[in-house]
């Protein structure tokens, strides 16, 4: 479906959602959520995969540059992990060379440059996934895990008893962009974190939309920075 090397968005709309129900398909600034995710995507890379249960979605007029395929009903229920879902687009596309910008539904506020970044470092071939990831609290690597009465370091050891302001920058993955082969992919069963490189977005741009509260803070954003363009 796509030449060698294209790039193409993915954007994975699941129907449930205990957290906001129909929360994909909520109006945010007067377009369903997911849409934001799609349009993106199309302005990004020009062609995009849509993977739903949703019926309204299955059943409008896709975008053009838009494929839709409806996902299984064993792949929608909220305990199936994302790595499922990219596998059966893979495969049922037959996506081989093809570079995958997957961009989640609920992770509006990321920018155009914050896709454009994640591909230029994917492009640079020094990795074979990217993501894109938001700063933590580096104490976050004094953590540990309980076995019994044992702690296991999540980390080096030597962390849990240094200073945080001598500990590494830490980051975490946001959700909101990955890019990989579709062929990379295929060749490590699953995700390739084999080697992975992280673009920076701020927090500001990395909230997720879990609960009505994600949402209607997220809005109230989005309406601040169409209130300054407009100015």
């Amino acid at each position: 479906m796509a030449s060698a090397g294209q790039v193409i968005g993915l954007v994975p709309v699941r129907g449930g959602s205990k957290g906001l129900p129909g929360k994909n398909m909520r109006p945010l600034a007067g377009v369903p959520l997911y849409l934001h995710a799609v349009r993106q995507a199309l302005r990004i890379a020009g062609r995009c995969i849509i993977t739903t249960d949703i019926e309204d979605i299955l059943s409008a007029p896709a975008p053009e540059g838009c494929t839709v395929l409806r996902r299984p009903a064993e792949l929608a229920g909220d305990t199936v992990p994302m790595l499922d879902v990219v596998r059966d687009v893979i495969g049922r596309l037959d996506l081989h060379a093809e570079t995958l910008l997957l961009l989640q539904a609920t992770s509006p506020l990321r920018s155009d440059a914050d896709l454009r970044a994640v591909l230029d470092l994917h492009a640079s071939g020094r990795f074979a996934m990217v993501m894109a990831v938001t700063p933590v609290d580096r104490s976050r690597l004094k953590f540990g895990i309980l076995e019994g009465d044992a702690f296991r370091p999540v980390a080096d050891p030597a962390y849990c008893f240094s200073n945080r302001q001598a500990l590494p920058e830490t980051c975490r993955p946001n959700g909101a962009a990955y890019a990989f082969a579709a062929d990379a992919f295929r060749d490590a069963g699953g995700w390739p974190y084999g080697s992975i490189g992280a673009v920076p977005m701020p927090a500001d741009r990395s909230l997720d939309i879990d609960t009505l509260e994600d949402f209607d803070r997220v809005e109230a954003i989005m309406q601040a920075m169409n209130s300054k363009a407009a100015s």
